[in-house]
């Protein structure tokens, strides 16, 4: 989370995910007039994404594939017959 002032006294909360670089993934509508009060809005925005702020954010669990018995096998070319 980050603020920014593209002019001045106009602070606006940058909440940023990292991929290959730094990205904007949300930012304030509008702007506050002073930085403390931009950057507790944008830590709030940014509470609000975590289900459980005691244990942070998590990836969703991702379910194991499985496959059918029978119907295929191994490269997805079918039942050996």
């Amino acid at each position: 989370m980050t603020v920014e002032e593209p002019k001045p006294g106009a602070f606006f909360w940058v909440l940023l995910e990292q991929g290959v670089e730094w990205a904007p993934l949300s930012r304030a509508a509008r702007p506050s007039k002073g930085y403390a009060k931009a950057m507790a809005n944008g830590l709030l925005a940014l509470q609000g994404l975590i289900e459980d702020l005691e244990a942070g954010p998590r990836e969703p669990e991702r379910a194991p594939a499985s496959a059918k018995k029978g119907t295929t096998f191994g490269f997805g070319f079918g039942v050996l017959k």
